[in-house]
């Protein structure tokens, strides 16, 4: 790699080499635990603020969102091919959004954990129970069986300035819970692809490392308006920090809190990859996105999907890869009747469906 190479890194701070989901232990598997029914439980939103009055100072803002940051570890089985299973052992931070135990953090924080535990600012440690995660946005859901907590405040992200006031709360290396750090507001609208999902967060300049991911990003008045997800690192690369906008977060923390998962999201039903130039000269297919599988009596599998369909064009939008496709989708309703172009043997084809509406049920598939 070059000296100049920099890479996005999600700051998430785990000792496995690598994850993957389905896995067991004690033949139980972990999945996510069900909302109770509407009506079954009152969730105390977090109240978003008017943005009156003067600004705060570092220590004011730190001050005020203490016990509202909170410390995330996690335990994962892990296959470690001649070692066989293992646990390998996660950290990361998440943000207190009810007074009733639900906390806001990252899905790559929790999404393959079979053990989550966390650490409130007066000491007291939980064991939490993973309502929802959403991949899409790197944004999971979990709660605790406590009462009485601190929840933030959130602001409105669309009003932010660059070059306005940042502070960053959080558990960098795992061990160093209510962390704070300062410095700007550097950009608001960056568009970064972590983990194949395109995203437009924030950048900021204040201080982030491994074990931030989940905690908070705040403005001059102490409310939440972003929730830190991923950092630039490499050498000579400092101070390129991400944080996830809080209007992009708060509906899908509300819809998880509520539901388990994201109402209203569009689903086709198709696993896809991308052939890139350089895979082109090994598969000598061109490069673009594929079809690699459909998902039976999915919205696709009626449209009549193939596997090995190279998809051109959705709509008048012209389709290159992954993220093309998904900024596509995430203009589009439930419901929506939607033309796609593929390559197939050489042959231009014509498929038209009905998009559906996303379920926990299909997985790892747009």
């Amino acid at each position: 790699m070059s000296k100049r190479a920099s890479v996005i890194i999600a700051l998430f701070l785990g000792a496995a080499l690598g994850l993957s989901g389905g896995l067991t232990f004690g033949g139980d598997a972990f999945v996510a635990e069900p909302p109770a029914e509407p009506g079954e439980r009152e969730v105390v939103a977090a109240p978003v603020a008017a943005n009156l009055g003067a600004a705060l100072s570092v220590r004011e803002i730190a001050a005020k969102n203490a016990a509202s940051v909170v410390e995330i570890n996690t335990e994962t089985m892990t296959m470690g091919g001649w070692v066989g299973q293992f646990i390998s052992e996660g950290a990361g931070s998440g943000v207190v959004v009810s007074a009733d135990g639900y906390i806001a953090t990252n899905n790559h924080v929790v999404s393959d954990a079979r053990k989550i535990t966390v650490r409130l600012s007066d000491g007291e440690t939980y064991e939490a129970r993973l309502i929802g995660t959403d991949a899409k946005t790197d944004i999971a859901i979990i709660k605790i069986e406590a009462s009485a907590l601190t929840p933030v405040v959130f602001g409105d992200s669309t009003q932010l300035q660059v070059g306005d006031p940042a502070v960053v709360v959080g558990n960098p290396l795992g061990q160093l819970g209510g962390t704070v750090t300062s410095g700007i507001i550097s950009a608001l609208d960056r568009s970064i692809t972590l983990d194949n999902q395109s995203m437009r967060l924030l950048q900021t300049d204040a201080a982030v490392n491994p074990g931030n991911s989940g905690g908070g990003l705040f403005n001059a008045y102490g409310e939440l308006v972003g929730i830190v997800v991923a950092k630039t690192a490499g050498s000579g690369v400092e101070g390129l920090g991400f944080a996830i906008p809080t209007r992009e977060a708060e509906p899908v923390i509300e819809s998880i809190m509520n539901y388990g998962f994201v109402k209203g999201r569009v689903y086709l039903g198709v696993n896809l990859t991308d052939i890139n130039a350089f895979s082109y000269q090994f598969q000598n297919m061109p490069p673009g996105l594929y079809v690699t599988s459909v998902v039976p009596n999915s919205p696709a599998d009626q449209a009549g999907f193939r596997a090995y369909d190279h998809i051109i064009r959705a709509g008048d939008t012209e389709i290159t890869n992954y993220a093309d496709l998904q900024t596509f989708l995430q203009g589009c309703a439930v419901g929506d009747e939607v033309t796609f172009r593929v390559n197939r043997d050489d042959k231009e084809v014509e498929l038209r469906t009905v998009l559906g509406e996303y379920t926990p049920e299909p997985q790892n598939n747009v």
